[in-house]
């Protein structure tokens, strides 16, 4: 990855912030319309677009799905910056969506969406003051 400026990081940040908001809006809409496995198929990206977010204010942008639960829990579980609660729930998310994209009678019912997205929500919350922050110490070191 080419080096990014202090405002690119920023930028791309908040793009995949608002990515990740809009994704959970999606999910929402698809369980609103009975579609369970959608709702879990956008809770998990709309976190991943949240881990995402996160990890560009560190330079650092994963290219696969296992790279970036791999850089989430180094640099923001590892160091305690984030509870080891933040990366099960992203676990859970993962597991579930593999199981509803790619098996074959796997299924998801009401409840089960329900949670997903609420786990997905609470998630988005909880790592948004971390994001305010590292914007501001960026913008300090500029």
């Amino acid at each position: 990855m080419e080096k990014l400026s202090i405002d690119d990081k920023i930028a791309l940040s908040d793009y995949r912030y608002e990515k990740a908001m809009e994704t959970l809006k999606d999910g929402k809409i698809a369980f609103e319309n009975k579609s369970y496995k959608m709702a879990a198929n956008r809770a998990y990206y709309a976190v991943l677009h949240g881990i995402r977010a996160l990890l560009i204010l560190k330079g650092l942008d994963p290219v696969t799905h296992d790279g970036a639960k791999t850089m989430f829990s180094l640099h923001f579980i590892k160091p305690k910056i984030l509870s080891a609660d933040t990366l099960k729930n992203f676990n859970t998310l993962l597991l579930l969506r593999k199981d509803v994209d790619y098996g074959d009678f796997e299924k998801i019912d009401e409840q089960d969406a329900q949670e997903v997205l609420k786990i997905a929500g609470k998630f988005l919350k909880i790592i948004k003051p971390v994001r305010v922050k590292l914007i501001s110490e960026l913008k300090e070191k500029s």
